[in-house]
């Protein structure tokens, strides 16, 4: 038995567009980002349950691509960013330079890529009992599709930490 994972990352927010990494504030959808959403919709019907990050931009997200639709939106802190700490909302070119510090060791006032990786692995057992044979959408954070591409497919944090480029979502399938 599987389940089959898809995950997308939350669309795009003001603070995307100004070169601000949110980490764990709450965020905002832009307006190219509500019309992400509703792409995001369109494109991912068919799936059985959708989880989101409790952060406000995955909520919106989630909320705007499946309201209304009946499927049931879960939010999940373990879906959040990593906690850049005393580095929240401070700009993406100060914080993507300092990631590969923070791999094992904690942001000061935060948390570790590893440590994701970890809240990211608790929840895929969760998924894993419950919806065998189904379909799962998750709407998250770019921490957590590095966490999945660790723990399902091996790649180290050390090289998934310099950079992430965006595509529409990515698919496992959990065994």
């Amino acid at each position: 038995m599987a389940v089959k994972l898809i995950y997308e990352a939350h669309s795009t927010t003001v603070d995307n567009e100004t070169g601000i990494a949110t980490g764990w504030l709450p965020g905002e959808l832009s307006s190219l980002g509500r019309a992400q959403a509703v792409e995001l919709g369109a494109r991912r019907r068919k799936v059985d349950v959708v989880y989101s990050s409790d952060l406000r931009r995955s909520v919106q997200t989630a909320e705007i691509a499946f309201g209304g639709t009946g499927k049931e939106i879960k939010l999940d802190r373990r879906l959040r960013e990593c906690d850049y700490g005393i580095h929240n909302g401070r700009p993406v070119s100060e914080v993507a330079a300092l990631r590969s510090r923070y791999v094992d060791t904690p942001w000061p006032g935060g948390q570790s890529y590893r440590q994701v990786v970890a809240e990211t692995a608790a929840f895929l057992r969760d998924v894993m009992g419950e919806w065998q044979r189904g379909t799962v959408l998750v709407v998250a954070h770019t921490a957590n599709l590095w966490a999945l591409q660790n723990l399902l497919h091996g790649r180290p944090l050390e090289e998934l930490v310099r950079s992430f480029e965006w595509q529409p979502g990515w698919e496992f399938l959990l065994v």
